[in-house]
């Protein structure tokens, strides 16, 4: 892992925040737009970037998107072609779902949400062109963030991406074919000149990155580790380096998702005990849907990005994060986790779950013990 100074990094709140920013930089497009998403829904949002998307390309520019074959499996067919009509390239990952089979191949999915304008602007975060007040099932908002990138990190992301692209270009013999991104000069003022890494997690080469990342920054951790994740199955080493960092005094709180959306997400209760029990606070996410991958640690560094912390975002997907080494950016960060914590969280005490249902505890483990099983099955038993 590089961190590369002479940043300019903003943190976005939500698609609020996060749609008019992209729309504008694709709006102010001159040569190339990359789009990468896990879900692109045919919604309020999906529509207003799709329309800035297509009035760039009208003008000249060229426009790359790269969606997930399986998260965005419901995108219209006729909204596609007018994607496609419009002079857009666009291809999907891995097409072909297989959601009755354990075909590993097709579990890996595309989960990163990354996009890069003429090589100037870049956005890395968690949010997918869905609306925040499109959660089915669930209570809106979701709550998510991505940060807004300009600076010497740019040509990094931007080699990731064309990689990728060109590699499933060859794959799925499309002739689509997409001009290098033209190497920027950036000037960054000095009190903007933050140091970041861009991560990414694949099944080739970066297996591991995002993990480790993850767990060297835990393990130097001096006074505070502050995480905020929707979907928190962690493994072996990551819940003793959690442990371990709280029994040497640091203060370790865990911001998790309190409105489970599938029933596997109750295996994240199976590990309470032995956290509540090792002086780690935990806190649920009650308010609304909260969709965060994010984490502070002692107010330094900081990450944000597509990556849960779980077996399928850490053993199979494809996703991408920012590592920011920044106080001022950290703080930002950290204040509005503590609100989230303040203003929707509800702490989850030693007491009150040591009276939850039995069946509550049952449900966990029994969560917990299919999540083992489908690892087993796909050949990942090993690495939890």
């Amino acid at each position: 892992m590089r961190f590369i100074g002479g940043n300019h990094i903003k943190l976005l709140r939500c698609g609020i925040e996060y749609f008019p920013a992209l729309e504008a930089a694709i709006q102010d497009a001159k040569n190339e737009i990359y789009l990468q998403a896990y879900i692109y829904e045919h919604d309020t949002a999906g529509r207003r970037i799709g329309d800035a998307l297509i009035q760039a390309a009208q003008r000249g520019v060229s426009v790359n998107i790269l969606l997930d074959g399986f998260g965005s499996q419901h995108l219209p067919k006729r909204y596609v072609k007018t994607l496609r009509a419009s002079g857009i390239k666009l291809m999907f990952y891995r097409p072909k779902i297989s959601p009755w089979t354990f075909k590993t191949n097709r579990l890996r999915r595309l989960h990163g949400k990354v996009a890069v304008i003429d090589g100037e602007i870049a956005f890395v975060g968690g949010i997918n062109i869905i609306d925040d007040s499109n959660t089915p099932n669930q209570i809106p908002p979701r709550i998510d963030y991505t940060v807004r990138i300009e600076g010497n990190l740019l040509p990094v992301i931007s080699a990731s991406f064309q990689k990728l692209w060109r590699r499933l270009e060859w794959t799925h013999l499309h002739s689509l074919y997409v001009p290098p991104i033209k190497k920027v000069r950036h000037r960054i003022h000095s009190s903007n000149d933050i140091k970041a890494a861009y991560i990414i997690r694949d099944n080739i080469l970066h297996r591991r990155d995002i993990e480790n990342a993850y767990l060297h920054a835990i393990k130097t951790a001096k006074s505070e580790i502050l995480i905020a994740n929707a979907y928190f199955i962690p493994g072996r080493k990551f819940r003793r380096a959690l442990i371990n960092a709280a029994q040497r005094g640091v203060k370790v709180k865990l911001l998790l998702q309190g409105r489970k959306e599938y029933f596997l997400m109750f295996a994240t209760h199976a590990f309470y005990n032995e956290f509540l029990d090792n002086g780690i606070e935990i806190y649920e996410y009650r308010k609304s849907f909260m969709h965060s991958k994010v984490a502070v640690i002692d107010q330094f560094w900081a990450t944000v990005g597509s990556s849960n912390i779980d077996p399928f975002s850490l053993l199979l997907s494809r996703e991408a994060n920012i590592i920011v080494r920044n106080t001022a950016f950290a703080t930002e960060l950290h204040t509005e986790l503590e609100f989230l914590i303040q203003d929707g969280g509800v702490s989850i005490t030693p007491q009150e779950w040591v009276k939850a249902s039995m069946a509550k505890r049952l449900a966990s483990w029994i969560a917990f013990g299919m999540v083992r099983f489908f690892l087993g099955v796909i050949g990942y038993s090993k690495e939890q």
